[in-house]
């Protein structure tokens, strides 16, 4: 290996406890919830129904076991997963950087938020609003103690209330005969269709294929969360402090992790954590992940489809709102936009975050530098804050647009990565430790998979 970023050497330290290592995946989870879970597959559902659903299941299918390859890399090297690309090539650095503004720059997930909170309380202005909430954002992630426990119990509360809610609401509405074209849309059965309806937008498509979980490069984010969170050789690892801690505490942070030495008994401690962490992403991200999807699109088919004006904007959810309201109660329908518009400003924070982690990573590893992790994060971040605030001012109001943008250059990033993925792990990883065949074998799939519908989508839109 390069000697740029060297690594040191320490022991595997044995697993703790299943229970102590939930967290990093309802980050994952929560960076979901925002894109494809409450906006774009029940913007889909209400308006083509169920028969698209497929589509979801195959998407956070293939997530799982990218992000499980992701966790590979950062429990063996107690570092992130870019580092590692940047010692494979020099300036990858700058397509990470690159990809990472172009996907998630557009604001589109807070301006959701926001939108719907305004409706919620008779608030004309939602971009004032948006501004409100990316400035609280700000600040919430500046004064914690330290970064990860804020962000991660932050997404523990919000997933643990808002989830049963919509749960409720959900097994109120939905009928049998809905349940029954759920079950028909996961085999790709849809109402005069097979797998993909006359007519729909396959930017939209492709773009919740890539949200169906995290999506883009938030995807390779969730290297620094188990990082943070000290599995495997993460616990030698640094962490990010909050902006207001001491200068020492703030200066010393490294990018550089350690990895062990791979005799028999480091192999053995390894399985125990690769059994473990796979357990954990399996029942928080891909479970609860592919249930949560389910749920809200089966809550958007059972009272916004067929409705009109569904597929103007996100009329979808405040349909929704309408009918849960005229069914039930008006503050029931209130409470519906409250909660859905808080998950979104939450994803936003979780959004804000990871890029602002992946960004800064990058930007030091293009510099050959390994500290002043810190600083360039907040400052990244409320960077990103203004950028934000800024789009709000000229104009742009269509939230699910800039969504959908993101979500396009989101597709084709990780076209990219995947075939980095694959390369690294099979490349650098000492043998007993690299992915099975089965593993890889899925991410060539993927590989191929996002591939072949970037260009499609590329070529129909752009080029034809």
């Amino acid at each position: 290996m390069v000697e740029r970023f060297p690594l040191k050497k320490n022991d595997l330290p044995l697993p703790p406890p299943l229970s102590q290592l939930i967290g990093p995946s309802f980050i994952l989870l929560g960076l979901g919830l925002g894109s494809g879970e409450l906006i774009l597959w029940p913007y889909l559902t209400s308006n083509y129904g169920l028969g698209i659903i497929w589509g979801a299941v195959i998407g956070i299918t293939i997530q799982f076991f990218i992000n499980m390859e992701v966790e590979r890399y950062a429990l063996i090297y107690g570092e992130s997963i870019f580092v590692g690309f940047a010692r494979l090539f020099r300036f990858l650095p700058i397509w990470f950087i690159i990809t990472t503004i172009l996907g998630f720059g557009w604001p589109g997930i807070g301006l959701t938020g926001a939108t719907l909170i305004s409706n919620a309380f008779g608030i004309d202005q939602p971009r004032v609003v948006g501004i409100v909430l990316f400035i609280l954002i700000g600040l919430i992630l500046s004064v914690g103690k330290e970064l990860y426990k804020t962000v991660e119990k932050f997404e523990k509360i919000l997933i643990g209330v808002g989830v049963p809610l919509i749960f409720i609401i959900t097994v109120y509405f939905a009928k049998p005969v809905d349940y029954g074209m759920l079950i028909k849309g996961i085999m790709g059965q849809g109402e005069g269709f097979n797998f993909l309806p006359p007519g729909i937008a396959l930017l939209t498509f492709l773009g919740a294929l890539a949200y169906a979980g995290a999506g883009g490069n938030l995807n390779l984010a969730q290297s620094f969360y188990i990082r943070d969170k000290g599995y495997g050789m993460g616990k030698y690892a640094d962490k990010i402090k909050g902006l207001f801690t001491g200068k020492a505490e703030i200066e010393d942070v490294s990018l550089s992790g350690s990895t062990f030495e791979p005799h028999e008994e480091h192999l053995k401690i390894f399985k125990q954590w690769w059994k473990a962490i796979n357990i954990e992403h399996a029942v928080v991200f891909w479970f609860l992940g592919l249930f949560t999807i389910l749920l809200l699109a089966l809550l958007a088919y059972a009272t916004a489809y067929g409705q009109p004006g569904n597929a103007s904007g996100i009329n979808f959810i405040l349909n929704e709102a309408n009918i849960i309201a005229g069914k039930t109660l008006p503050l029931i329908g209130t409470l519906f936009l409250v909660v859905t518009g808080v998950m979104l400003s939450a994803t936003q924070l979780t959004v804000l975050d990871s890029t602002s982690r992946i960004i800064t990573e990058n930007i030091l590893l293009l510099k050959n530098k390994t500290n002043q992790i810190t600083k360039t994060y907040y400052l990244v971040l409320w960077v990103q804050i203004l950028l934000g605030i800024f789009i709000f001012l000229i104009g742009f109001g269509e939230p699910r647009t800039l969504i959908t943008i993101g979500a396009v250059f989101n597709a084709i990033a990780m076209f990219f990565y995947i075939g980095l993925i694959l390369f690294l792990n099979n490349r650098v990883l000492h043998v007993k430790l690299r992915p099975s065949m089965f593993r890889n074998l899925v991410l060539v799939f993927a590989f191929i998979f996002f591939g072949v519908f970037s260009a499609y989508s590329i070529f129909q839109n752009f080029l034809k």
